[in-house]
């Protein structure tokens, strides 16, 4: 039976999921409406990225000094707050702004989330629950994110940052029943944070998680031409395609975690970074293929988001006195990751190649990730702190 005091937390990660990916499918929608190009309303993705990546150290910073569930409510009422305001914009400059706006609580969020859903976890269980509170995330890419998409293209756009603000009120009040009352860290403040940065502990993780984890994004940001010109889905059963993709993460999520739990983190985040770098290889190989591109999209799916739980653990042993900004930094690292991977995979496009080449940039990356994770074992691994 799930510990209710999680399901807070996972629905916190289900608006946010929602509000962060439902865009890419409301683009077109919305640069019509803002009467904008299509690339600039795609600033709006950047926008939103660059707010969880400023709003992640700079929140995690001020609020270290409050109690985790004061500030789990607070940043949660940011981004109802926003989201709400977000359907009242008809103009495009004030709705770059708000974006910005909605992406400052993301990162900040998950950052305290995942402190405190190791703490209520116990000794033994801290992954699992860690994979619990990013669920709400994997949910939101398997069932919100197509359905929010359907009634914002059928009805309007806006009604998407009205569903997204439902949510975050129905979090607010799950958050105020049921997150248990979790003591401060004592003296503590933004400087003391900071300093796990001078830790090459830290550094190593995040650039495993940016550079390896970016790997993935090669793939999942060129899913639509990749299926439809390469596996020869019609553009019509896209949807399903990507519900396929979400309940793989669904599955990686929770599976991520017990893993870890079982086996270790150090032990753990290597083997899935391998296990990428084949599931990509693949995708490279086979997605000419109908059947075996959609085994693959499944199993993309479940590794993009399996190594969540282990990579976050790591980090939490890597920073013990700065859990929470070690934690923020980390959804900054993946929100890198995600912008890295886009980029660098669109460069085999650019010269005219098909659409499975991003996939073989997406093995380079994740083999950078996987020896900086081998590097990191040699330098900090369990035999070495022994």
């Amino acid at each position: 039976m799930i510990d209710k005091r999680i399901i807070p937390l996972a629905i916190g990660g289900l608006g946010i999921g929602t509000t962060e990916f439902t865009i890419m499918g409301l683009l077109p929608d919305i640069a019509k409406s803002l009467q904008v190009s299509i690339p600039e309303a795609g600033h709006l993705i950047s926008a939103y990225a660059l707010g969880v990546v400023i709003g992640a150290p700079l929140l995690i910073g001020y609020s270290v000094k409050f109690p985790p569930k004061k500030v789990l409510i607070a940043l949660m009422i940011l981004f109802t707050l926003f989201n709400g305001l977000s359907a009242a914009v008809s103009d495009y400059v004030p709705m770059l702004i708000i974006r910005f706006m909605c992406g400052l609580p993301h990162g900040a969020f998950f950052g305290v989330g995942t402190v405190v859903a190791a703490r209520m976890a116990g000794v033994g269980k801290e992954a699992l629950y860690i994979s619990l509170m990013f669920t709400g995330l994997t949910i939101a890419n398997l069932a919100m994110v197509p359905l929010v998409t359907y009634i914002g293209h059928t009805f309007h756009w806006k009604w998407y940052f009205v569903i997204v603000a439902a949510i975050g009120l129905l979090a607010l009040l799950f958050l105020k029943l049921w997150l248990p009352e979790l003591p401060k860290k004592e003296d503590s403040h933004f400087l003391e944070e900071l300093k796990f940065l001078k830790n090459k502990q830290s550094w190593m993780i995040l650039m495993i998680t940016a550079i390896g984890f970016g790997g993935l994004f090669t793939w999942f940001s060129y899913i639509t031409p990749l299926m439809t010109e390469m596996a020869g889905i019609k553009g019509s059963q896209m949807a399903y395609v990507m519900i396929l993709a979400g309940s793989g993460m669904v599955v990686g999520n929770l599976l991520g975690g017990f893993i870890t739990d079982k086996f270790g983190a150090e032990k753990t985040s290597p083997f899935l970074l391998f296990l990428m770098m084949v599931a990509l290889t693949g995708v490279f190989f086979f997605s000419g293929y109908q059947i075996p591109a959609l085994v693959l999209t499944f199993t993309c799916g479940a590794l993009s988001m399996s190594v969540a739980a282990p990579i976050n653990i790591m980090m939490m042993k890597a920073a013990p006195n700065s859990e929470m900004m070690g934690a923020a930094f980390m959804q900054a690292a993946f929100n890198i990751a995600n912008a890295l991977g886009a980029l660098l995979g669109g460069i085999p496009l650019e010269y005219g190649l098909s659409y499975n080449y991003p996939s073989l940039v997406g093995v380079g990356m994740v083999f950078i990730g996987l020896l900086i994770c081998f590097r990191y074992l040699y330098l900090f691994g369990p035999k070495r702190s022994a």
